[in-house]
């Protein structure tokens, strides 16, 4: 990463064995994203999908007990990755 670079954070959280990023959870996600100024992503098996975007994170199809990557990068990001990496353990 060169000095001019944004800074790119990334944190890992794992979704609960019950709890499958369907509409509820995803909103919940996605809502929390959306409060930040940072560009914010969520990866699972694969795929990269706009935090802020709730088709986006639909279209992960992410099961329970799936491992989620977040990363943010721009104002707040350390902020918004760690809100969002300790809210998903926490989605019902």
């Amino acid at each position: 990463m060169s000095p001019s670079s944004e800074l790119l954070v990334e944190r890992a959280a794992r979704l609960p064995a019950a709890v499958a990023l369907h509409a509820r959870p995803a909103g919940s996600l996605v809502r929390a994203a959306a409060t930040y100024a940072a560009d914010v992503f969520v990866s699972a098996n694969g795929q990269r999908a706009n935090a802020k975007s709730i088709l986006d994170v639909l279209a992960l199809g992410a099961e329970g007990g799936t491992e989620l990557a977040i990363d943010a990068s721009g104002e707040d990001a350390v902020a918004a990755a760690e809100h969002l990496a300790a809210l998903i353990p926490e989605l019902a």
